[in-house]
Formats: structure tokens, sequence, C-alpha cells
């Protein structure tokens, strides 16, 4: 039995993510297998790290022999200082040339593992079924897909260059003060970092649950928006501006709520810093003042203790905001690793060979679907549809006719029975083969914001210009593209709506046409169009269906009528089939849908006359 669609989760109600599993998933997109190049520059990257850093620590005994060296006679250590400042001066030149060549070095690492990890979020989301993607709104869907791709590269510079050095600079620091100092400046300086770092998350963990709600805010925002702008006509059509700006202004005014309370936090997070910061930069000049008055310490080792705690605080300053980051990127790529583990329910089996249409007969054999367990759309259907034939299938709305098709391009699996075609089981095929062999022309003819040329290509990779341009002729839309000023160059607009509701169709045609199935699918391919341009359609299909199957889905009658064979649906079953003439002779449903669309007709004439 097909499972229920699921449900968006809630920001608020996520679980904590598992740091080291999330961590885990993404070091094969770091340190790729088969890219030993990357792997060169990420050791790179490392080595002028610590090339940086030993140079930063070296720095301050620099410092401290210049101070020494200018307390004694001026004839005796000018020169000594002299050279020791531009040491130090060439030392923090140097320290800016390792940072920067550590970030040249490991910059195409970053974005190779961000692309990497892009394209096969995308991929997967391809793969999901169409169940997923009509419960989820896309909006939401591509700001996940943003904020975890975008989240990486800033991940991956706090974690290894600024973690990890610190993290190295507090051992180095801690064994330099004991040597120099003796254990008191060290215990005070451990105490002191440990306070801080315990104050900051604390206090970020808090900020981190505001930050949440900003997200879930402008997650809302936006979905709303895309909503909104995506149906732009629908809005004008019902006068709905201003309902749309409220429903939207709620959503921004809650996120703006949410953001004020989150920078605010910011200013208790800086202040309690401070305090830490300060009282031990306090603390560990007067510890040296008072060394120095007793004679232990000298001048120089008062800018020596201040030059190492300011390069100490100097990256665990930015341990809020760093913490905060890594915190935030750890849930934004958890989410995007969520969408990428999301069981597609439609699967190729293991080993599933290509199928092969020689005769391209299709089968429905006591099939049995819903969308929902507790609706069953379709009630052990049965029928065939003898290859190289034209069949039409018809019915009341919400008999199932629309879900053929879905079915038929496995979009679902039945719950029971099978579907065949040439006699082999789609479900034992691969998908990717199965499509191949369909083509499709929908009522609704969604093309892509390109050009007219590119949406006729789209029907098959690789297809040249003289298939497009044949393709457009066959299709009857050769005339107008000719008539354009930028001729297959033409963009077409968001959706195709800088075109007609006919023009978009023959596009559609001609895109099937360049795919050149043994199979077409016409589903109410007509439906929207006015009368005369459904005539013209209509024609071009029906010179488009010789030497193919094809099966038709169809509300209004007359466009079937020269089907070989009419299959009536009604609930789910076959309740009639036959040819037109056979089904009126029957005096059955078929005959009673035909003289209801005929008496609407008449009296549509009669309107217009």
């Amino acid at each position: 039995m097909s499972p229920p669609a699921p449900k968006p989760e809630h920001p608020e109600h996520r679980e904590p993510p598992d740091g080291w599993r999330t961590l885990g998933r993404f070091v094969p997109y770091l340190w790729p297998a088969s890219r030993p190049a990357l792997k060169r520059r990420i050791v790179g990257a490392m080595g002028f790290v610590l090339l940086a850093k030993a140079t930063a620590l070296a720095l301050p005994y620099v410092y401290k022999r210049a101070v020494d060296a200018m307390t004694t006679p001026a004839n005796e250590g000018a020169m000594a200082a002299l050279a020791l400042v531009i040491a130090y001066a060439a030392g923090r030149l140097t320290g800016v040339v390792f940072d920067n060549l550590r970030n040249i070095t490991f910059e195409r690492v970053g974005q190779e593992a961000t692309r990497a990890l892009a394209e096969d979020t995308f991929a997967r989301l391809h793969q999901l079924s169409l169940r997923f993607h009509l419960s989820r709104r896309t909006g939401e869907v591509t700001k996940t897909i943003e904020r975890g791709t975008k989240s990486i590269d800033t991940m991956l510079y706090f974690l290894l260059f600024n973690i990890a050095p610190t993290i190295i600079e507090l051992a180095a620091v801690a064994a330099i003060f004991w040597l120099h100092f003796g254990g008191e400046l060290v215990a005070a300086t451990g105490f002191a970092v440990v306070t801080y770092i315990v104050v900051t998350r604390w206090i970020t963990d808090w900020r981190a649950a505001l930050r949440e709600r900003m997200n879930e805010f402008d997650g809302t925002a936006l979905s709303r928006a895309v909503d909104s702008l995506l149906n732009y006509e629908t809005v004008k059509y019902f006068g709905a501006e201003d309902r749309e700006l409220q429903r939207y202004g709620r959503a921004t005014r809650a996120y703006a709520e949410a953001a004020v309370r989150s920078e605010n936090s910011l200013g208790a997070l800086n202040i309690a810093q401070a305090v830490i910061m300060n009282l031990l930069m306090g603390f560990a000049m007067a510890y040296t003042v008072w060394g120095w008055s007793e004679g232990r310490f000298t001048t120089g080792d008062l800018v020596f203790v201040n030059t190492y705690l300011t390069q100490l605080f100097r990256p665990l300053d930015m341990l809020g905001m760093v913490y905060r980051t890594i915190r935030q990127g750890l849930i934004d790529m958890a989410a995007m690793f969520k969408l990428m583990d999301t069981e597609s329910e439609v699967k190729d089996t293991p080993g599933a060979p290509a199928l092969i249409v020689r005769r391209p007969s299709v089968t429905f054999d006591h099939v049995v679907f819903g969308y929902e367990p507790e609706r069953t759309i379709l009630h052990g259907l049965t029928f065939e549809v003898p290859a190289g034939s034209r069949t039409a299938i018809v019915g009341p709305s919400g008999a199932g006719k629309s879900t053929l098709a879905r079915l038929l391009f496995r979009f679902y699996d039945p719950w029971a029975g099978r579907i065949l075609i040439d006699g082999q089981n789609i479900a034992g095929v691969t998908q990717e083969s199965l499509r191949a062999r369909i083509g499709i022309v929908p009522q609704d003819s969604v093309l892509f914001n390109d050009t007219i040329g590119y949406n006729i290509a789209y029907g098959r990779g690789g297809s040249t210009h003289d298939e497009i341009v044949r393709a457009a002729e066959d299709a009857a839309i050769a005339a107008l593209i000719a008539r354009l000023p930028d001729g297959f160059e033409t963009e077409v607009g968001e959706r195709g709506l800088k075109l007609s509701g006919g023009e978009k169709q023959r596009v559609a045609i001609a895109r099937t046409l360049v795919k050149n199935p043994p199979i077409l699918l016409l589903d109410e391919a007509t439906s929207a169009l006015d009368s005369r341009t459904e005539q013209d359609i209509l024609a071009t299909l029906r010179r488009v269906s010789e030497h193919r199957t094809t099966i038709a889905i169809a509300h209004r009658l007359s466009t079937i009528a020269d089907a070989d064979r009419i299959l009536v649906i009604d609930r789910g079953r076959l309740a009639e089939a036959g040819t037109h003439a056979e089904l009126l002779r029957r005096d059955g449903l078929y005959a009673d849908m035909w003289a209801r669309q005929q008496a609407e007709s008449e009296l549509l004439g009669e309107a217009a006359e």
C-alpha cells in the first residue's frame, strides 16, 4: 500500500544535528579519494597554517628583546633594538603572506567540495518521487540547499584556519608561560579561557535558538513571495494584491522581530567576553609588574605577556561567531543531508534491464492504486492498447484518467497489478529507458525560461539544429518562428508566458517530436484552447500520431470521436469500451456524456448568436 505523503518538518521541532556524523558525511567531499591534487592542496594549506602560527608565536619574543635592548644604554643597545624592530616588522609581513598563501591554496578545495555537494543534492532531488515535490514548497527546498551549500565554505575556513590554529596556540602559550612565568599565570590563563569558552557557548546556544526562528520566518517569507509571484496572474484575476502583501508582511514582520532579538543578544555576548578578557589581561600585566618590581622579570616581559594574550584572544574574540557559524552550518548541512537521505518512493530494481520496445503495446493488468491509503483511485483496472493504435480514455472528472499517465511514466508504482509495455512489466525495467520510450503533450505545457529552440531541443539531449527545425515544421510552428525577429532564439519568458496557449502547445508537440518516442500520450492536450486553435492542434496531433501507439486522455469527446477505440473510465473502473459509434448505440455512460456535451455546445452556439 502506498505510504502517506510526508509532512514538512517544522524547524522548531528538529532535533539538534549529530555534529560528528554530519562532518563525517562531508569528509569525502573535502578529501576526495579520486582527486590527489586536491589532497595536496589541503596538506599545503595546513603547512602554511603551521608556518603562520610559528611566525606569530615568535613575534612576541622579538618584541620583548627589542624593548629590553632599549632599556640598556643607547650606544650599546641601539643597533640590536633596530635590528629586532626590523625583524618584528618582517615577521608580521611574513605572517600575512603565509595566511594569504593558505587561502589561495585552499580556495579551490573549498569551492570544489561545495560544487560537488551541491550537484549531488540537485541530482538527488530529481530522483525523488513526485509525491515529495508535491508536498514540499519549492522555495523552502531551494533555501535549504542554498543554506547548506553556502555554509560549507565558511565552516571549513573556521574549522581549519581558526579552531585548529587556536588550539595549537593555546598549547604553545601555556608552555611558554610555564617556562617564563611559572604555573600561576598558566592557571589564570587556563581558567579565563575555559570560562570564556563556557560563557560564549551558553550565550551562543541561546542566540542559536533565536537564529533558528529567524531562518524559519525567512523561509516562510521566501516561500510566500515565490508562491505569490509564480501565481501572478491569479493574484491579478482576484484583485488580491493587498491580501498577498498582508500575508507576506506578516512573515517579514515576524522575521524582523526575531532579528531584533538576535542582534540585541549579541551585545550581551560581547560584554561578557570583554569582562573575562580584560580581567585576565589586568591580572597578567599586574603579575608581571609585581615580578619586575622584585627583579624577576624585565621590562620587555610586560609587552611579552600583553602581546601573547592579545594574539591569543584575537581568535577567541571571534569564538561566539565561529561557534554559532559552525553550529548553524551543521544544522543547515544536516537539513540538506536529510533531503539527500529522503527515500525515493519509486526505485529501479537491482540489475534492472532497459525497456526494449519492438511492438509498442500498453497493458494495464488489474491495477489498483491511490494517492492515500484511505482513498483508492483505481480499482483493478484492466485494458490493453494495441501497438500502432489510437486509443482514447474518457470519463467524468475524478475518474482517474490523469492518474493513468502518472502510473505509465512510473511517477508512482501501483499497489497491486501490473503495467506492461510490449509484454514487459515497467516495474522491472529502468525508469530512464521507460521514459525515453514515451512522449507526452500535457494540458499545461510548461516551458523553461529560455529560447524556443532550447525548449524544442529539450526533447532529446544532443539534438541537432536540423532536427529542431524539422520538428518545428511537423508541429506547424515553423512559420510563426520565421516571423519572429530572433527566430529560434526568441525568449519564451517564465513558464512560457510570452507565448499564447496554442503556441506553447505546438512547442510542446515539437519537443516530443524531437524525442521521437514509439508511444505518445496526449493528456487533455487541447482542453485549454479555443475551438479554432483546438482544431488546428488536433490536425497536427493526428498527423504526428501516425505510426505510433497513441493514448489520448480527453475531456471533450468531440476531440477523440475518430479514435480506433475509446475506453470509458468511471470511479477507477473500466465502464465501457468500443468505437464512438458502438458506444453511442450502447446508450450507456459515454452516450450520456456525449449528449450532455452536445447540448452544452448548442447552448453556447445560441448564446453566441
